[in-house]
Protein backbone atom coordinates (compact mmCIF):
# COMPACT_ATOMS: atom_id res chain seq x y z
CA UNK A 1 0.00 0.00 0.00
CA UNK A 2 1.79 2.79 -1.36
CA UNK A 3 0.06 5.67 1.17
CA UNK A 4 1.10 3.67 4.35
CA UNK A 5 4.88 3.03 3.00
CA UNK A 6 5.20 7.04 2.39
CA UNK A 7 3.82 7.54 5.72
CA UNK A 8 6.07 5.63 7.12
CA UNK A 9 9.03 7.13 5.22
CA UNK A 10 7.89 10.82 6.27
CA UNK A 11 7.41 9.59 9.68
CA UNK A 12 11.18 7.52 9.86
CA UNK A 13 13.15 10.91 8.67
CA UNK A 14 11.91 13.38 11.41
CA UNK A 15 12.61 10.56 13.83
CA UNK A 16 16.10 10.21 12.52
CA UNK A 17 16.75 13.85 12.59
CA UNK A 18 15.62 13.96 15.94
CA UNK A 19 17.73 11.41 17.14
CA UNK A 20 21.27 12.81 15.31
CA UNK A 21 20.79 16.02 17.08
CA UNK A 22 20.22 14.28 20.42
CA UNK A 23 23.50 12.25 19.65
CA UNK A 24 25.28 15.94 18.58
CA UNK A 25 23.74 17.61 21.63
CA UNK A 26 23.17 15.38 24.83
CA UNK A 27 25.04 11.58 23.40
CA UNK A 28 27.25 12.06 26.28
CA UNK A 29 23.55 12.91 28.93
CA UNK A 30 23.63 10.31 31.51
CA UNK A 31 20.80 7.75 32.22
CA UNK A 32 21.21 5.56 34.79
CA UNK A 33 24.85 4.00 34.63
CA UNK A 34 25.00 4.53 30.86
CA UNK A 35 24.88 7.85 28.80
CA UNK A 36 22.11 8.59 26.04
CA UNK A 37 25.21 7.74 23.44
CA UNK A 38 24.76 4.37 24.07
CA UNK A 39 21.15 3.96 24.81
CA UNK A 40 20.55 4.81 21.21
CA UNK A 41 23.91 3.11 19.54
CA UNK A 42 22.98 -0.51 20.05
CA UNK A 43 24.05 -0.66 23.82
CA UNK A 44 27.91 -0.20 22.79
CA UNK A 45 30.21 -0.97 25.45
CA UNK A 46 27.43 -1.52 28.27
CA UNK A 47 28.57 -4.19 30.86
CA UNK A 48 25.69 -6.06 31.33
CA UNK A 49 25.73 -9.91 30.70
CA UNK A 50 27.72 -12.75 32.29
CA UNK A 51 29.37 -14.82 29.44
CA UNK A 52 31.74 -17.43 31.31
CA UNK A 53 33.74 -18.82 28.49
CA UNK A 54 35.96 -16.42 27.39
CA UNK A 55 36.42 -12.67 27.79
CA UNK A 56 37.81 -9.88 24.40
CA UNK A 57 40.49 -7.86 25.80
CA UNK A 58 40.91 -4.16 23.38
CA UNK A 59 44.67 -4.87 23.36
CA UNK A 60 45.04 -8.79 24.11
CA UNK A 61 42.50 -10.35 21.98
CA UNK A 62 40.43 -12.79 23.14
CA UNK A 63 41.07 -15.20 25.83
CA UNK A 64 39.24 -18.39 26.34
CA UNK A 65 39.23 -19.33 30.12
CA UNK A 66 42.15 -16.65 30.26
CA UNK A 67 44.04 -18.00 27.87
CA UNK A 68 45.21 -16.55 24.53
CA UNK A 69 45.21 -17.34 21.39
CA UNK A 70 49.32 -18.95 21.37
CA UNK A 71 48.76 -20.02 24.91
CA UNK A 72 45.64 -22.30 23.46
CA UNK A 73 48.13 -23.76 20.24
CA UNK A 74 50.57 -24.29 22.89
CA UNK A 75 48.36 -26.08 25.71
CA UNK A 76 45.31 -27.78 24.14
CA UNK A 77 46.08 -31.34 23.43
CA UNK A 78 46.94 -32.19 19.59
CA UNK A 79 45.89 -35.09 16.79
CA UNK A 80 49.24 -37.34 16.07
CA UNK A 81 48.35 -35.78 12.63
CA UNK A 82 48.79 -32.26 13.16
CA UNK A 83 50.19 -29.16 15.23
CA UNK A 84 47.13 -27.25 16.03
CA UNK A 85 44.50 -28.11 18.90
CA UNK A 86 41.74 -30.20 18.97
CA UNK A 87 38.42 -28.14 19.03
CA UNK A 88 37.13 -30.44 21.49
CA UNK A 89 39.76 -29.28 23.82
CA UNK A 90 39.20 -25.89 23.71
CA UNK A 91 35.23 -27.20 24.56
CA UNK A 92 36.35 -29.12 27.45
CA UNK A 93 38.58 -25.97 28.64
CA UNK A 94 35.02 -23.53 27.82
CA UNK A 95 32.94 -26.03 29.58
CA UNK A 96 35.15 -26.80 32.96
CA UNK A 97 37.99 -24.12 32.67
CA UNK A 98 40.43 -27.25 32.75
CA UNK A 99 42.71 -27.88 30.10
CA UNK A 100 41.94 -31.10 29.51
CA UNK A 101 44.14 -34.46 28.69
CA UNK A 102 45.16 -36.12 25.52
CA UNK A 103 42.79 -39.55 26.43
CA UNK A 104 39.86 -36.62 27.87
CA UNK A 105 39.70 -35.00 24.52
CA UNK A 106 39.59 -38.59 22.82
CA UNK A 107 36.87 -39.75 24.73
CA UNK A 108 35.15 -36.62 24.30
CA UNK A 109 35.44 -37.62 20.28
CA UNK A 110 34.30 -40.82 20.72
CA UNK A 111 31.62 -39.26 22.47
CA UNK A 112 30.87 -37.11 19.81
CA UNK A 113 31.52 -39.90 17.36
CA UNK A 114 28.39 -41.69 18.65
CA UNK A 115 26.25 -38.39 19.24
CA UNK A 116 26.39 -37.62 15.42
CA UNK A 117 23.26 -39.68 13.66
CA UNK A 118 21.21 -36.67 11.88
CA UNK A 119 17.56 -37.41 11.79
CA UNK A 120 16.59 -38.53 8.48
CA UNK A 121 14.12 -36.01 8.16
CA UNK A 122 16.48 -33.19 8.51
CA UNK A 123 17.85 -34.61 5.40
CA UNK A 124 14.66 -34.83 3.91
CA UNK A 125 13.54 -31.14 5.00
CA UNK A 126 17.24 -29.85 3.64
CA UNK A 127 16.65 -31.64 0.03
CA UNK A 128 13.27 -30.04 -0.59
CA UNK A 129 14.60 -26.80 -0.51
CA UNK A 130 15.73 -24.94 -4.22
CA UNK A 131 19.54 -25.53 -4.57
CA UNK A 132 20.34 -21.68 -4.85
CA UNK A 133 18.66 -21.26 -0.97
CA UNK A 134 22.02 -19.92 1.07
CA UNK A 135 23.66 -22.28 2.70
CA UNK A 136 23.64 -20.35 6.04
CA UNK A 137 19.42 -21.04 5.54
CA UNK A 138 20.32 -24.49 4.73
CA UNK A 139 22.05 -24.74 8.21
CA UNK A 140 19.79 -22.84 10.03
CA UNK A 141 16.68 -24.25 9.16
CA UNK A 142 18.58 -27.86 9.55
CA UNK A 143 19.50 -27.10 13.39
CA UNK A 144 15.81 -26.25 13.95
CA UNK A 145 14.15 -29.03 12.21
CA UNK A 146 16.23 -31.23 14.88
CA UNK A 147 14.35 -29.40 17.76
CA UNK A 148 12.22 -32.79 17.33
CA UNK A 149 14.89 -34.42 18.98
CA UNK A 150 15.46 -31.92 22.41
CA UNK A 151 16.04 -33.73 25.26
CA UNK A 152 15.40 -30.51 27.36
CA UNK A 153 11.70 -30.06 25.94
CA UNK A 154 10.65 -33.61 26.67
CA UNK A 155 12.15 -32.88 30.21
CA UNK A 156 10.67 -29.38 30.46
CA UNK A 157 6.93 -31.25 29.24
CA UNK A 158 7.26 -33.71 32.13
CA UNK A 159 8.20 -31.13 34.65
CA UNK A 160 11.91 -30.92 35.22
CA UNK A 161 13.14 -29.33 38.50
CA UNK A 162 14.64 -25.83 37.69
CA UNK A 163 18.31 -27.03 39.16
CA UNK A 164 18.30 -30.10 37.34
CA UNK A 165 17.66 -27.76 33.83
CA UNK A 166 21.37 -28.19 32.79
CA UNK A 167 21.47 -32.03 32.33
CA UNK A 168 19.09 -32.10 29.48
CA UNK A 169 20.62 -28.98 28.36
CA UNK A 170 24.12 -30.27 28.54
CA UNK A 171 22.98 -33.58 26.59
CA UNK A 172 21.39 -31.39 23.37
CA UNK A 173 24.46 -29.53 23.36
CA UNK A 174 26.54 -32.58 22.99
CA UNK A 175 24.12 -34.03 20.54
CA UNK A 176 23.94 -31.01 18.55
CA UNK A 177 28.16 -30.33 18.16
CA UNK A 178 28.51 -34.08 17.45
CA UNK A 179 25.88 -33.43 14.24
CA UNK A 180 26.98 -30.23 13.08
CA UNK A 181 29.96 -31.19 10.82
CA UNK A 182 27.65 -33.54 8.97
CA UNK A 183 24.94 -31.03 8.49
CA UNK A 184 27.55 -28.78 7.26
CA UNK A 185 29.25 -31.21 4.82
CA UNK A 186 26.04 -32.61 3.84
CA UNK A 187 24.62 -28.84 2.33
CA UNK A 188 27.90 -28.18 1.15
CA UNK A 189 28.42 -31.60 -0.86
CA UNK A 190 24.72 -30.68 -2.10
CA UNK A 191 24.87 -27.64 -3.37
CA UNK A 192 28.41 -27.67 -5.11
CA UNK A 193 29.39 -31.11 -5.83
CA UNK A 194 25.72 -32.62 -7.43
CA UNK A 195 24.77 -33.99 -4.13
CA UNK A 196 27.94 -36.70 -4.19
CA UNK A 197 28.23 -37.52 -0.61
CA UNK A 198 30.99 -38.61 0.96
CA UNK A 199 30.66 -41.01 4.53
CA UNK A 200 32.04 -40.14 7.48
CA UNK A 201 35.58 -41.24 8.51
CA UNK A 202 35.02 -42.33 12.19
CA UNK A 203 38.57 -43.18 12.95
CA UNK A 204 39.11 -39.32 12.25
CA UNK A 205 39.05 -36.45 15.23
CA UNK A 206 35.77 -33.77 14.97
CA UNK A 207 37.69 -31.06 12.83
CA UNK A 208 39.50 -33.46 10.05
CA UNK A 209 36.09 -35.94 9.68
CA UNK A 210 34.66 -32.73 8.73
CA UNK A 211 37.43 -31.73 6.00
CA UNK A 212 37.16 -35.48 5.32
CA UNK A 213 32.88 -35.21 4.59
CA UNK A 214 34.23 -31.60 3.00
CA UNK A 215 35.79 -33.70 0.23
CA UNK A 216 39.07 -33.11 1.51
CA UNK A 217 42.13 -35.42 3.02
CA UNK A 218 44.93 -33.54 2.64
CA UNK A 219 46.24 -33.56 6.36
CA UNK A 220 47.13 -30.00 6.09
CA UNK A 221 44.01 -29.25 5.21
CA UNK A 222 42.45 -31.26 8.22
CA UNK A 223 45.06 -29.18 10.57
CA UNK A 224 43.77 -26.10 9.17
CA UNK A 225 40.02 -27.01 10.05
CA UNK A 226 41.43 -27.58 13.82
CA UNK A 227 43.11 -24.08 14.37
CA UNK A 228 39.77 -22.61 12.26
CA UNK A 229 37.29 -24.36 14.32
CA UNK A 230 39.35 -23.24 17.51
CA UNK A 231 40.01 -19.81 16.90
CA UNK A 232 36.23 -19.33 15.56
CA UNK A 233 34.94 -20.61 18.63
CA UNK A 234 33.74 -18.04 20.75
CA UNK A 235 34.09 -14.32 21.27
CA UNK A 236 32.61 -13.51 24.70
CA UNK A 237 28.73 -12.93 25.05
CA UNK A 238 28.27 -10.05 23.80
CA UNK A 239 28.94 -10.44 20.07
CA UNK A 240 25.45 -10.61 18.06
CA UNK A 241 25.62 -14.28 17.61
CA UNK A 242 26.30 -15.50 21.08
CA UNK A 243 23.81 -12.86 22.74
CA UNK A 244 21.26 -13.79 20.49
CA UNK A 245 21.79 -17.09 21.30
CA UNK A 246 22.04 -16.66 25.09
CA UNK A 247 19.10 -14.37 24.53
CA UNK A 248 16.50 -17.13 23.00
CA UNK A 249 18.07 -19.46 25.25
CA UNK A 250 17.28 -17.10 28.25
CA UNK A 251 12.96 -17.94 27.25
CA UNK A 252 14.00 -21.57 28.38
CA UNK A 253 13.74 -22.08 24.51
CA UNK A 254 15.79 -25.54 23.95
CA UNK A 255 19.79 -25.43 22.17
CA UNK A 256 18.13 -26.29 18.95
CA UNK A 257 15.97 -23.16 18.70
CA UNK A 258 18.82 -20.91 20.04
CA UNK A 259 21.19 -22.18 18.09
CA UNK A 260 19.15 -21.49 15.20
CA UNK A 261 18.70 -18.26 15.97
CA UNK A 262 22.05 -17.65 16.95
CA UNK A 263 23.29 -18.83 13.40
CA UNK A 264 20.35 -16.63 11.67
CA UNK A 265 22.22 -13.56 13.84
CA UNK A 266 25.99 -14.79 12.39
CA UNK A 267 24.55 -14.37 8.52
CA UNK A 268 24.78 -11.23 8.80
CA UNK A 269 26.66 -8.74 6.65
CA UNK A 270 28.01 -7.21 9.96
CA UNK A 271 28.90 -10.64 11.40
CA UNK A 272 29.74 -13.82 10.31
CA UNK A 273 29.31 -12.70 6.73
CA UNK A 274 31.67 -10.58 6.44
CA UNK A 275 34.56 -13.37 5.95
CA UNK A 276 32.46 -14.01 2.48
CA UNK A 277 32.40 -10.15 1.77
CA UNK A 278 36.22 -10.05 1.59
CA UNK A 279 37.31 -12.57 -0.26
CA UNK A 280 34.63 -11.06 -2.77
CA UNK A 281 36.27 -7.67 -2.53
CA UNK A 282 39.98 -9.03 -2.67
CA UNK A 283 38.60 -11.22 -6.24
CA UNK A 284 36.67 -7.93 -7.07
CA UNK A 285 39.97 -5.85 -6.85
CA UNK A 286 42.37 -8.14 -9.02
CA UNK A 287 39.68 -8.16 -11.62
CA UNK A 288 39.77 -4.51 -11.79
CA UNK A 289 43.50 -3.90 -11.71
CA UNK A 290 44.11 -7.28 -14.31
CA UNK A 291 46.57 -9.07 -12.49
CA UNK A 292 46.90 -11.36 -9.62
CA UNK A 293 50.35 -10.20 -8.42
CA UNK A 294 49.70 -6.50 -8.36
CA UNK A 295 51.84 -3.81 -7.16
CA UNK A 296 51.39 -1.51 -3.73
CA UNK A 297 50.50 1.22 -5.60
CA UNK A 298 47.73 -0.30 -7.46
CA UNK A 299 46.72 -1.73 -4.39
CA UNK A 300 46.73 1.52 -2.80
CA UNK A 301 44.88 3.19 -5.84
CA UNK A 302 42.45 0.80 -5.22
CA UNK A 303 41.53 1.19 -1.45
CA UNK A 304 41.35 4.96 -2.26
CA UNK A 305 38.94 4.50 -4.82
CA UNK A 306 36.96 2.21 -2.82
CA UNK A 307 37.29 4.57 0.35
CA UNK A 308 36.38 7.80 -1.77
CA UNK A 309 32.97 6.03 -2.86
CA UNK A 310 31.85 5.52 0.71
CA UNK A 311 32.57 1.80 0.86
CA UNK A 312 34.50 0.20 3.52
CA UNK A 313 37.47 -2.00 3.44
CA UNK A 314 35.94 -5.47 4.67
CA UNK A 315 38.15 -7.44 7.06
CA UNK A 316 39.70 -4.44 8.74
CA UNK A 317 37.99 -2.97 11.62
CA UNK A 318 36.55 -4.28 14.85
CA UNK A 319 34.01 -3.24 17.23
CA UNK A 320 36.15 -3.92 20.50
CA UNK A 321 39.54 -4.65 19.29
CA UNK A 322 42.59 -1.93 19.34
CA UNK A 323 44.97 -3.96 18.01
CA UNK A 324 45.58 -6.85 15.11
CA UNK A 325 42.94 -9.44 15.54
CA UNK A 326 45.09 -12.32 17.27
CA UNK A 327 42.82 -14.90 15.19
CA UNK A 328 43.99 -13.13 12.13
CA UNK A 329 47.69 -13.57 13.29
CA UNK A 330 47.29 -17.14 13.89
CA UNK A 331 45.91 -17.98 10.63
CA UNK A 332 49.12 -15.84 9.02
CA UNK A 333 51.19 -18.03 11.50
CA UNK A 334 49.58 -21.26 9.50
CA UNK A 335 50.04 -19.46 6.14
CA UNK A 336 53.90 -18.79 6.64
CA UNK A 337 54.51 -21.83 7.17
CA UNK A 338 52.31 -23.74 4.50
CA UNK A 339 51.29 -21.34 2.09
CA UNK A 340 53.90 -18.79 1.89
CA UNK A 341 54.12 -18.99 -2.37
CA UNK A 342 50.39 -18.76 -2.78
CA UNK A 343 49.75 -15.47 -4.76
CA UNK A 344 46.54 -14.80 -2.92
CA UNK A 345 47.96 -15.36 0.46
CA UNK A 346 50.07 -11.89 -0.82
CA UNK A 347 47.48 -10.09 -1.43
CA UNK A 348 46.42 -10.47 2.02
CA UNK A 349 49.61 -9.96 3.70
CA UNK A 350 50.04 -6.58 0.96
CA UNK A 351 46.81 -5.49 2.28
CA UNK A 352 48.13 -5.85 5.86
CA UNK A 353 51.13 -3.57 5.33
CA UNK A 354 48.81 -1.01 3.14
CA UNK A 355 45.43 -0.78 4.93
CA UNK A 356 46.09 0.16 8.16
CA UNK A 357 48.54 3.15 7.20
CA UNK A 358 45.53 4.48 4.51
CA UNK A 359 42.84 3.82 7.24
CA UNK A 360 44.95 5.49 10.51
CA UNK A 361 45.67 8.21 8.11
CA UNK A 362 42.10 8.92 8.11
CA UNK A 363 41.50 10.09 11.34
CA UNK A 364 38.25 8.56 11.74
CA UNK A 365 39.22 4.97 12.58
CA UNK A 366 39.87 3.74 15.53
CA UNK A 367 41.12 0.61 14.61
CA UNK A 368 42.31 -0.04 11.30
CA UNK A 369 43.97 -3.78 11.82
CA UNK A 370 43.09 -7.26 10.42
CA UNK A 371 39.96 -8.84 12.26
CA UNK A 372 40.15 -12.44 11.79
CA UNK A 373 37.74 -12.56 8.38
CA UNK A 374 40.58 -10.29 6.73
CA UNK A 375 42.71 -14.32 5.99
CA UNK A 376 40.36 -16.80 6.29
CA UNK A 377 39.13 -16.76 3.00
CA UNK A 378 42.03 -16.51 0.64
CA UNK A 379 43.46 -20.06 3.07
CA UNK A 380 40.00 -21.43 2.14
CA UNK A 381 40.70 -20.68 -1.54
CA UNK A 382 43.79 -22.29 -1.23
CA UNK A 383 42.12 -25.84 -0.01
CA UNK A 384 39.96 -25.80 -2.74
CA UNK A 385 37.14 -24.23 -0.69
CA UNK A 386 36.25 -21.41 -3.18
CA UNK A 387 32.31 -21.40 -2.92
CA UNK A 388 32.59 -18.48 -0.30
CA UNK A 389 29.36 -18.38 -0.44
CA UNK A 390 29.84 -21.50 2.29
CA UNK A 391 32.32 -20.03 4.20
CA UNK A 392 29.91 -18.51 7.17
CA UNK A 393 28.56 -22.21 7.54
CA UNK A 394 32.16 -23.29 8.09
CA UNK A 395 32.39 -19.97 10.78
CA UNK A 396 28.84 -21.29 12.79
CA UNK A 397 30.09 -24.99 12.70
CA UNK A 398 33.06 -23.92 15.06
CA UNK A 399 30.87 -20.75 16.86
CA UNK A 400 28.39 -23.45 17.74
CA UNK A 401 31.29 -24.38 20.33
CA UNK A 402 31.61 -21.16 22.56
CA UNK A 403 27.53 -20.13 22.17
CA UNK A 404 26.33 -24.00 23.67
CA UNK A 405 29.30 -24.12 26.41
CA UNK A 406 27.50 -20.53 27.34
CA UNK A 407 24.28 -22.42 27.37
CA UNK A 408 25.00 -24.92 29.85
CA UNK A 409 26.57 -22.46 32.04
CA UNK A 410 23.41 -20.27 31.89
CA UNK A 411 20.86 -23.09 32.65
CA UNK A 412 23.61 -24.77 35.41
CA UNK A 413 23.25 -21.03 36.98
CA UNK A 414 19.26 -20.51 36.87
CA UNK A 415 20.43 -16.71 34.83
CA UNK A 416 16.92 -15.45 34.67
CA UNK A 417 15.33 -13.99 31.56
CA UNK A 418 17.08 -11.31 29.75
CA UNK A 419 14.69 -8.13 29.23
CA UNK A 420 16.24 -4.88 29.05
CA UNK A 421 14.01 -1.52 29.11
CA UNK A 422 13.21 0.28 26.07
CA UNK A 423 12.35 3.75 25.52
CA UNK A 424 11.30 5.89 22.80
CA UNK A 425 11.79 9.27 21.51
CA UNK A 426 9.16 10.97 23.91
CA UNK A 427 10.82 9.62 26.66
CA UNK A 428 14.35 10.85 25.37
CA UNK A 429 12.95 14.50 24.90
CA UNK A 430 11.45 14.68 28.10
CA UNK A 431 14.83 13.29 29.94
CA UNK A 432 16.91 16.00 28.41
CA UNK A 433 14.36 18.83 29.31
CA UNK A 434 14.21 17.51 33.03
CA UNK A 435 17.93 17.06 33.38
CA UNK A 436 19.28 19.90 31.36
CA UNK A 437 19.28 23.39 31.22
CA UNK A 438 18.51 23.63 27.82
Amino acid sequence: MKELKSLFQEKTQHVQKDLKDILKNHGDLQVDTVVLRQVIGGMRGIKSMFSETSLLDPIDGIKFRGYSIPELRDSLPKSSRGDEPLPEGLFWLMLTGEVPSQSQVEGLADDWEKRSQVPEHTYRMIDSLPLDTHPMTQFSMAIASMQTESVFAKKYAEGISKMKYWDPMYEDVMNLIARLPHIAAYIYRRVYHDNKQIKADESLDWAANFAHMLGNNDEEFQDLMRLYLTIHADHEGGNASAHTTHLVGSTLSDAYYSLSAGMNALAGPLHGLANQEVIKFIFAMLDEIGTKTPTDEQVSKFIHKTLDEGRVIPGYGHAVLRQPDPRFTAQKKFSEKHLKEDDLIQVVWQLFRLVPDILDGLGKVKNPWPNVDAHSGAILVHYGIKEYTFYTVLFGVSRALGVLSNLCWARALGLPLERPKSVNLEWIKNYITENTNS
